[in-house]
């Protein structure tokens, strides 16, 4: 061989070497930054961890905080608050009773009629109204006669098609979900506003009255028999349908819990007498804390970036308004940890982009190639070209977050059956019926509303099948979590019919 074909096969060969060392380098740096976004999610299941022990362990935390909360006032992070309501619907209920429920910048009026005998399908008819943006920083007064006065119209509008009309004066249920401290059934003083309503002049007065005098302004003759929120409600509803309905837990946007509690049990009100011996509790559950709460550093951040830091733990690690920035956060910190998504998008840091029916989209993305999840990170986090393995990758984060999330909620409606004594453990009520050697088993239920629940197939399975986990088969099979619809319109008039003056006087 010439000394230049010579000289052509080494450079040939000394360039084949640079590329393959290029290629190699190159594939070594991707694993690299592979492996450190693989890293990222292996730390998030780690801390996430939601192992049967760790549940139960959360149970136990939920009891002890219910007895604390109710012996006094302050003594725990629940609040535990008293209802007045101690009679729940049991579907003897008759006439017409008429609902309002305020709880945003929409508002709903219904009427519904009982026909004294339980029934699957109630007959209503529902009015929803959005608030004129300037009414929920105006006057409380405009802003109950501008409630007043819708309806009113609602009321004649519908007796005017009814053979009805010839009523007595009119009960009326009002589920008003802004932060209440309750005087009675039917009055509560308004402690302060949420949700973009900024009525000055409404803090500290009792709400059931300003709506009251509104109706009596408007020439409206009608009564509120029940001021409640809408746990309780969707309590009301579930015990209509079923009378082992024992609680009720809203599971959304935001979420809470309340439950039929032994009037002899509130410890922080001695003395305490009710017609049936019991009363329902509104936990206020999502700011129920443990340390034996999973929590990420992600949680850490969340929470110091609220308007309420330290405050509604619980609520931020299990409700639909937070599951979503969770996952943006985690994105983000492999996007910074990682060039696997290309240049950090701005969007990343953009708090709350990321929406929690998105994320359930991401999540439950069937599709072979998840066509879904690219679509979504294009459109809405500005991350385009995103490889299947990396897709897979996010799926698998939106699993960890609502996996947890779906768990916890499970285990805090363990907790509430633990301290009625209804988990099968004993506890200061049993739940077995005396009769025979090992006595039966309760039938228990808990009505369920809440789009997570009701919405998101993958976390009601995850809920359904912690319970069943926590409780072991030959309890849980005992206890029946039921979906309500529309607890807190149809619960309110259902609770203004047990909480009737009729209902009273009879």
């Amino acid at each position: 061989m010439g000394r230049v074909a010579v000289g052509v096969a080494v450079g040939c060969a000394v360039v084949t070497c640079a590329i393959s060392a290029v290629m190699v380098a190159g594939r070594v740096r991707s694993r690299r930054r592979w492996r450190r976004v693989v890293r990222v999610l292996e730390e998030l299941e780690e801390a996430a961890a939601t192992a049967v022990g760790r549940l139960r362990q959360v149970v136990d935390a939920m009891a002890v905080e219910m007895h604390a909360g109710l012996a006094s006032e302050g003594g725990s992070k629940l609040k535990m608050l008293l209802t007045f309501v101690d009679n729940l619907p049991n579907g003897s209920e008759k006439g017409t009773y008429y609902a309002l429920d305020l709880g945003g910048t929409n508002f709903r009026v219904l009427r519904v009629q009982l026909r004294g005998q339980r029934s699957d399908n109630l007959e209503h008819t529902v009015d929803r109204q959005a608030i004129p943006q300037h009414l929920m920083t105006s006057t409380s007064e405009e802003l109950f006669d501008f409630i007043a006065s819708s309806l009113k119209k609602f009321v004649e509008e519908e007796e005017n098609l009814s053979e009805l009309s010839q009523v007595k004066r009119r009960e009326l249920g009002f589920t008003f979900s802004f932060p209440v401290r309750q005087a009675s059934v039917s009055s509560g003083i308004l402690i302060k506003w949420t949700k973009g309503f900024a009525i000055d002049d409404m803090v500290g007065r009792d709400v059931s009255e300003c709506l009251s005098d509104a109706m009596s302004r408007g020439g409206l003759d009608m009564r509120v028999a029940a001021l409640i929120n809408d746990s309780v409600g969707t309590l009301a509803l579930g015990h209509y349908h079923d009378e082992d309905t024992v609680a009720a837990v809203i599971i959304g946007t935001g979420t809470n819990a309340c439950y039929l509690e032994r009037a002899d049990a509130i410890i922080k009100c001695q003395g305490l007498l009710t017609t049936s011996g019991g009363m329902v509790v509104n936990m206020e559950w999502g700011n129920f804390w443990s340390s034996h709460l999973p929590r990420t550093s992600y949680d850490t951040d969340l929470d110091a970036d609220s308007p309420n830091p330290n405050d509604q733990g619980f609520e931020k690690m299990i409700s639909g308004m937070y599951l979503g920035d969770i996952v943006r956060r985690v994105i983000l910190r492999m996007s910074q940890e990682s060039d696997i998504f290309g240049p950090t998008s701005s969007k990343l840091f953009i708090r709350f982009i990321l929406r929690t029916p998105l994320m359930a989209e991401m999540h439950e993305d069937d599709s072979s190639d998840l066509r879904v999840v690219a679509k979504i990170l294009r459109d809405t986090l500005e991350i385009s070209d995103v490889p299947l393995k990396v897709r897979k990758l996010i799926v698998k984060i939106c699993d960890v977050v609502t996996r947890r999330a779906a768990r916890l909620a499970a285990a805090g409606i363990v907790g509430i059956l633990k301290k009625i004594g209804r988990d099968g453990s004993g506890g200061i009520t049993s739940a077995r019926v005396k009769g025979g050697s090992q006595g039966k088993m309760r039938r228990t239920v808990v009505a369920i509303e809440g789009g997570l629940y009701t919405g998101y197939g993958m976390f009601r399975e995850y809920l359904d099948a912690a319970v069943r986990e926590i409780l072991g088969e030959d309890v849980a099979q005992h206890v029946i979590l039921k979906v309500m619809e529309d607890g807190s319109g149809i619960g309110a008039a259902l609770l203004a019919a047990s909480h009737s003056a009729s209902s009273v006087d009879s």
